[in-house]
C-alpha cells in the first residue's frame, strides 16, 4: 500500500458497496429478478438496471485499485479538465439528437421514395427501422469520443462503436421481445 492510499481505499469501498448492494439490497428492494420468464416470454425485472449500474460501479472499483500510474492528481478545476467536460456534454446531446430524430427521418425518406407507407410510429418495432436511431446515435456517441480521445479520426473507433451498439442490441433487445431500444419507446 505505498502508493496512492486514497485511491486504494476508495477503489476497496466502492467494490465493497457495489458487492454489499448487489448482495443484500437489490434482491430485498426489487419485486423481480434480473430477468423475468412469465407464460414462455422473457422481460427485463426490476433488477435489471440497478444490478448493471452496481456492477459498473464495482468495476470502476476495481479499475481504482489496480490503476499502474499512481499518478497524484490535481486538486483543483483546470481548463483541460472544463474543455473534456464540454466535449463529453456535447458529444452526447448530438449523439441523444442523432439517436432521437434519424430513425423518423430515415422513415420520412423511405415513405419519399416509396420504400414504405407507415409512419415511424407504426415501424419503431420493425427490423430495420427500430435500429435505426440508436444504431446511428450510439456509434456516434462511442466513435467521437474515441476520435476525440485519440485526437484524430479512425474508421477503428467507428468500428468499435458498430460493435458496442450491436452488442447492446444482441443484450438487451433480441432476448427481450416487449423491450423497445431508445428512443423507440418515446417516440
Amino acid at each position: 500500500m505505498s502508493r496512492n492510499k486514497p485511491d486504494l481505499i476508495l477503489g476497496f469501498g466502492v467494490v465493497i458497496l457495489a458487492i454489499l448492494a448487489i448482495i443484500a439490497w437489490v434482491p430485498n428492494d426489487s419485486a423481480t429478478g434480473v430477468i423475468v420468464k412469465l407464460r414462455g416470454r422473457l422481460s427485463i425485472g426490476d433488477a435489471m438496471a440497478p444490478m448493471a449500474a452496481l456492477a459498473l460501479a464495482a468495476l470502476a472499483g476495481l479499475l481504482i485499485i489496480f490503476d499502474k500510474r499512481g499518478v497524484k492528481l490535481a486538486s483543483h478545476l483546470t481548463a483541460a479538465n472544463l474543455r473534456f467536460i464540454l466535449v463529453f456534454t456535447g458529444v452526447f446531446l448530438l449523439a441523444v439528437v442523432f439517436m432521437r430524430w434519424s430513425g423518423p427521418l430515415i422513415v420520412g425518406l423511405g415513405r419519399a421514395l416509396g420504400l414504405t407507407e407507415a409512419i415511424y410510429r407504426d415501424l419503431r418495432d420493425t427490423v430495420p427501422w427500430k435500429y435505426a436511431g440508436f444504431v446511428i446515435g450510439g456509434t456516434s456517441m462511442v466513435s467521437i469520443l474515441i476520435c476525440a480521445m485519440e485526437h484524430r479520426f479512425s474508421w477503428h473507433a467507428v468500428l468499435i462503436g458498430l460493435l458496442t451498439v450491436f452488442g447492446l442490441i444482441a443484450i438487451f433487445d433480441l432476448p427481450f421481445p416487449d423491450l423497445l431500444l431508445p428512443p423507440n419507446g418515446d417516440v
